[in-house]
């Protein structure tokens, strides 16, 4: 983990790779918890036995499940101390590349892509690959924006 003293020294990181993280389990507990979350039940996600007849052969993670991992990744990557608050602001793009059948393991890799100067604190854009162990193609690809207040 990268700790930054400040958001000043962690603006100066910017263009740096943040690193990748440790595999993180997708079970169909997770699946099942973000489907009531959601109200997204899908046979897809909560259905084994009808999704082992589906396009996938198994139930598959949500692609929003993939992108919400995005903070508990992050947070094994790095850490900016004294800060005010951070919020999440958004995102400029999101792809769901290849599905994330239950029972894979997901990692992820993020870069500091840009920093930029806002009321208080700082903006910063962030590039996010979600990997599947041994899979060809990521689960997910995201470029996500947050705001970091001193």
């Amino acid at each position: 983990m990268q700790v930054f003293a400040n958001i000043q020294e962690f603006a100066a990181a910017e263009g740096t790779c943040l690193g990748t993280t440790e595999w993180l389990d997708i079970d169909q507990d997770r699946i099942n918890r973000f489907a009531d979350a959601t109200g997204d039940h899908q046979w897809i996600h909560t259905d084994p036995a009808q999704a082992a007849d589906g396009p996938f052969k198994s139930t598959i993670a949500h692609g929003l499940l993939t992108l919400s991992l995005l903070p508990v990744l992050n947070h094994e990557l790095y850490r900016i101390e004294n800060l005010t608050m951070a919020v999440n602001y958004g995102f400029d793009k999101v792809r769901f590349i290849a599905p994330v059948p239950v029972g894979s393991r997901v990692r992820g890799t993020t870069t500091i892509e840009s920093v930029t100067e806002v009321p208080g604190g700082i903006q910063a854009k962030f590039s996010t690959t979600i990997e599947i162990e041994g899979a060809a193609k990521p689960a997910c690809v995201a470029e996500s924006i947050a705001r970091f207040l001193a």
